[in-house]
């Protein structure tokens, strides 16, 4: 199998390829003198099964997928692997007239099968024209943490959407585990209520699929602290961290920011390449 990485995710194709035994594509990537993607890929593909890993956090990320898409049209076979997606949170119309903008970008992808990692709505795999599957980094998120070696930890959602997250990574190791209530004011406006949740003298670890603005996670953290949390930790498996996020976290008082690979950033310390791999050997973690 061959394994071609967009210019979003060359990391992550790397260390997948190297999971599989096998050596990364190389692929060109340019702009021409107006702006518009160039790129190529600089191998021979023709009847090979091929696997395309990019994800999609800008316009500019998703045209270079359909490139590469278009590039291996004659392949054997074609993987495409969206580590994040954009657009995936517009997966109805919350007012008249406005897209399904997930449903819009999901429909572009001509392939023989996809696969998302903890995507963040599971309805938007449904618009795919061809088998999708959502893989989950639960498992490698638990073992990461339990290798900090905190003593007695306590893992945290910051509301209740990623509370089957927060069960998910906690039920490995036995971790204790809840969840946080939260109102959405604004698009970067939380209101954080606290709960009969007990993190006096513990260590606490908010988990959740992604950290955008940072808003939620910033005043979570002003709360737990507040409680007698001995440190909060942020573990997440897409690292968004738009405009002052990361700044506005360490000021709010985090320890530390854990992410994976699905995006590359400083923060992104754990590798979903494993979970990748094992998917496309037919062993994979779905969720």
């Amino acid at each position: 199998m061959k394994i071609i990485g967009g210019p979003a995710s060359q990391l992550l194709a790397s260390r997948t390829a190297r999971a599989l035994g096998t050596e990364p594509v190389l692929s060109e990537f340019n702009r021409f003198p107006d702006g518009e993607l160039y790129l190529r890929i600089a191998d021979e593909i023709e009847n090979e099964k091929v696997t395309l890993i990019q994800s999609t956090p800008t316009d500019s990320d998703f045209v270079a997928l359909l490139q590469l898409i278009d590039a291996c049209e004659e392949a054997a076979e074609i993987n495409v692997v969206i580590p994040y997606m954009g657009y995936a949170r517009q997966d109805k119309k919350f007012k008249p007239g406005e897209p399904i903008s997930a449903r819009a970008i999901a429909r572009c992808i001509n392939a023989d099968r996809v696969f998302t990692i903890n995507i963040h709505e599971r309805s938007v795999l449904e618009h795919f024209p061809c088998p999708a599957r959502n893989l989950d980094a639960a498992n490698l998120m638990g073992t990461y943490i339990a290798s900090f070696g905190l003593e007695n930890p306590m893992l945290v959602a910051p509301d209740e959407g990623a509370r089957v997250l927060v069960k998910n990574v906690a039920s490995g190791y036995g971790f204790d585990h809840d969840h946080l209530q939260k109102t959405r004011l604004s698009g970067d406006t939380v209101v954080i209520k606290t709960k009969n949740l007990d993190v006096t003298g513990r260590h606490v670890v908010l988990v959740d699929d992604m950290i955008a603005t940072g808003g939620t996670m910033a005043e979570s953290i002003r709360m737990l602290k507040a409680q007698g949390a001995i440190d909060v930790h942020l573990a997440c498996v897409h690292p968004v961290l738009t405009r002052n996020a990361a700044l506005r976290l360490f000021n709010a008082g985090v320890k530390d920011i854990i992410a994976t690979d699905t995006l590359e950033k400083a923060q992104s310390k754990l590798s979903v390449a494993p979970l990748v791999a094992e998917a496309l050997s037919g062993n994979s973690t779905l969720s």
